[in-house]
């Protein structure tokens, strides 16, 4: 029972973990890089000695201590990253006069500090006081100049490498806040914009009624005639509430495709991509609206992944009957009809009675042709509020 805990607690990852920062990017926690320690089994191939006892005793010894290290330091904090480090890099260091396979932990060490959350100062210099001691170490062991030479080269191109993309990682993340920042800022601009029109509409025309209807109680028993004609202009101001009521709400910009044109907008701008969109349609069913808003998000990252693009474009034209929506690019073109972000638009566009067309020659861009009908798809209104208002206007006339 105490190895079970002692386990799962090895394997939990921490919050700041790289296990952890795995998780969240939907990949498997498990360190795949570890696919890379075959070297210290393909070593010996190389070597002429080939596989020796003395080889055998020493991947027995050290390899179990490099994969607990390495585990437990894939599963820590990356602010304990150096310390795991400096331990893989004891298992090449303290053994290169006998053990040339070692020097794949060398390598493991190296990426690792790559990883300890510090700064560039801090990590370049622990990578060259690792590299100094192998190559001290190394020369006082008989080794040539060659690997002298090529093991810290080949260690600091992989940690460059590392870095580059450690730093496009945490750019996407930022990207990825900002974006659900713009919106959020884009839904919160919209309900209050919402709340100020439906205060400005209903507030006064709310007061006149209740003070007309206050004084046809009033009247009702000295002048009943009076009083009918409050009623009838009660009824006549509530109408005519309500018509602006109706007009307001199918006023409504499309808050969905205005936050995701946004977005869309700093995404390709962070790869030097201007995307231009003219005017928005108006009351939009918000099925049709939520979906067309996934549409884009998807036609868009492909763009930024894959097109290799300047230029954007997001046009609408609608009728009375349907919604067309093109996207396009400049970019190489050559877009597989048969791709998982492809399919999942034709599946979300067929799912609302819509087709989806593309034109994608090579070397020439791509085109997205989107049409959706209007007719029948239920629209973007509050249900029970103007229903209900209907029915009493019917029931006063």
């Amino acid at each position: 029972m105490n190895i079970t805990t002692t386990m799962r607690a090895w394997f939990t990852p921490v919050p700041d973990s790289s296990a952890a920062d795995d998780l969240r990017r939907n990949k498997s926690p498990w360190a795949i890089h570890l696919l890379w320690s075959a070297w210290i089994f393909i070593t010996p191939l190389l070597d002429n000695q080939g596989y020796t006892f003395t080889w055998l005793m020493f991947t027995l010894g050290t390899y179990p201590v490099f994969l607990a290290l390495y585990l437990k330091a894939h599963f820590a904090s990356c602010r304990l990253m150096h310390h795991y480090a400096f331990g893989v890099a004891s298992l090449c260091l303290l053994t290169l006069p006998w053990y040339s396979s070692g020097l794949s932990y060398l390598i493991f060490s190296c990426t690792m500090l790559m990883k300890w959350r510090a700064g560039y100062r801090a990590r370049f210099g622990l990578l060259l006081v690792v590299n100094a001691l192998y190559i001290a170490l190394a020369w006082r062991a008989g080794y040539p100049w060659a690997m002298l030479i090529s093991m810290p080269a080949m260690a600091l191109i992989i940690c460059t490498v590392i870095i580059f993309e450690i730093n496009n990682r945490e750019r996407d993340a930022a990207l990825r806040l900002s974006q659900e920042e713009v919106r959020r800022l884009a839904a919160t601009a919209e309900r209050e914009r919402i709340g100020r029109d439906l205060h400005d509409l209903l507030g006064h025309t709310l007061s006149l009624i209740t003070l007309k209807l206050e004084l046809s109680r009033k009247l009702f028993d000295r002048d009943s005639a009076a009083a009918l004609r409050e009623l009838e202009e009660a009824e006549r101001v509530a109408r005519h509430a309500l018509a602006e009521v109706r007009s307001a709400v199918t006023g409504i910009r499309s808050t969905d495709l205005a936050a995701e044109l946004a977005s869309a907008r700093l995404l390709l701008e962070s790869s030097a991509v201007h995307l231009d969109y003219g005017s928005l349609p108006d009351s939009l069913p918000q099925e049709v609206e939520r979906t067309l808003a996934l549409v884009i998000r998807e036609a868009v990252t492909n763009i930024h992944r894959h097109a290799v693009a300047t230029e954007a474009c997001v046009r609408f034209t609608r009728t009375a009957e349907k919604l067309d929506m093109q996207i396009s690019d400049n970019g190489k073109g050559g877009l597989a009809a048969h791709g998982n972000g492809v399919s999942g638009m034709c599946e979300r566009i067929h799912a609302i009675g819509g087709t989806l067309q593309i034109d994608s020659p090579p070397r020439r861009g791509t085109r997205l042709l989107i049409s959706v009908p209007l007719r029948g798809q239920k629209e973007r209104i509050v249900p029970e509020a103007l229903p209900a208002a209907n029915d009493f206007a019917g029931s006063t006339a």
